[in-house]
């Protein structure tokens, strides 16, 4: 039987590395996330886990013992947040480049300046397109079910692509919740065990890893490492079965809260989540049809699906946890209208900005949003595809 445990998300994460077990842990300090490989570093030493410890002077130095180590044949994983996790920026492509199945976890945190450690989506989202695939989690229990489901899809040979896993920092991070904590040779049977590709350290069989090339080659080695994001969305939704067949908890790109006959919608992500579905409870008790998507798979970016989920709608709120100077509108956003485009009957799309820098977000401004979308639908497309700001004091600049 598994066991029902009181953890934070950053435990809830080290508990999923632990049952992994995996080669190499490369670690390097970094609030929100230090606690994650604080407490592998004390798995390891009290030899709870085989995993070697790379204890390093840098985030950019610890992703670069990440493509090492993967690239000599071990399992990885490691931990980042926000300023570390910018620091990674020119190792993060050089991983996904290598096609190495590295898996991360990314404690979701602003961006100076001004200086501020709580969370916002600024710093993955500004790594939206360096290739690997992103998955967001809600709460502790889903940290710990995502991360076990990233070796899986990491490592699976049509894939091969490297997996950061977000919960918010704080938030999800340090909060406490009852996490189902599933037995540790059931976890190791899921996940299975890791077959390299190759093995730097193979000197019998030498390989090149990460030589240069010129505008002869260089296109189609970018092009082959598309090949294996694109495999992933298959990937994904069959080890989100699986895990669910399993274990009970079924996982797939997104989570649909009261949608099927929802006339306005919230999309967005991680822990604001829960406060969102408690003010669609109580709109809901007043006759309201209103519902949330939950994007949990921001890269690959679930295109066919979303256009199949949100088509019958009138009208859309897309909240982005970040800001994007100079866009019309956040990240998320602009991926949605895009998907959306080209539907004959689409849902009017309002981007909204919210909870940067760890700015709460409550229930009366969900509620806000609801109203705002239905009076909206009277206003001309100019006014509503503006971007509107929840919980901001003021937008005078």
């Amino acid at each position: 039987m598994p066991a029902i445990e009181v953890l934070n998300g950053n435990s809830a994460a080290a508990e999923a590395v632990r049952q992994v077990n995996p080669d190499v842990a490369a670690v390097y300090p970094m609030i929100p996330a230090s606690e994650i490989t604080e407490k592998i570093a004390s798995l390891a030493a009290d030899g709870q886990i085989d995993t070697e410890i790379l204890t390093v002077e840098s985030e950019h130095s610890a992703m670069s013992s990440c493509i090492g180590a993967s690239s000599a044949g071990g399992r990885v994983f490691t931990a980042a947040a926000a300023r570390g996790l910018a620091a990674e920026h020119e190792t993060l492509f050089i991983a996904s480049s290598l096609r190495l199945p590295i898996v991360s976890a990314v404690v979701n945190g602003a961006l100076s300046a001004p200086l501020n450690q709580n969370t916002d989506h600024s710093d993955s989202m500004a790594e939206r397109d360096c290739g690997w695939i992103q998955i967001y989690s809600e709460n502790p229990q889903e940290a710990y079910d995502n991360i076990i489901q990233a070796y899986k899809i990491a490592e699976h040979m049509e894939v091969r692509v490297p997996v950061m896993v977000a919960l918010d920092g704080f938030v999800t991070s340090h909060s406490a919740e009852n996490t189902i904590i599933e037995k540790g040779d059931e976890v190791a049977e899921f996940v299975g065990k890791f077959e390299p590709l190759y093995s730097l350290l193979d000197t019998d069989n030498p390989k090149t890893i990460g030589s240069g090339t010129g505008p002869d080659y260089y296109f189609e080695h970018k092009r082959n490492q598309l090949q294996g994001m694109i495999n992933s969305r298959k990937i994904i939704k069959e080890v989100g079965k699986e895990f669910g067949d399993r274990f009970g908890r079924y996982y797939g790109f997104f989570e649909s809260y009261k949608l099927d006959d929802a006339e306005f919608a919230l999309l967005l992500m991680s822990s604001s989540c829960g406060t969102a579905k408690e003010a669609i409870d109580r709109l809901r008790s007043r006759g309201e049809k209103v519902g949330l998507l939950k994007l949990r798979v921001f890269r690959p970016f679930p295109v066919q699906e979303l256009k199949e989920t949100l088509a019958g709608l009138k009208a859309l709120a897309v909240l982005d946890r970040v800001l994007t100077p100079g866009s019309v509108g956040g990240p998320v956003f602009n991926e949605i209208r895009c998907a959306l485009y080209d539907l004959e009957k689409r849902p009017r799309i309002f981007p909204y900005v919210y909870g940067l820098g760890g700015r709460d977000i409550r229930m009366e401004h969900f509620e806000e949003i609801f109203a705002d979308m239905r009076e909206g639908q009277t206003k001309t497309a100019e006014t509503g595809a503006a971007v509107r700001f929840i919980n901001l004091r003021e937008e005078d600049g």
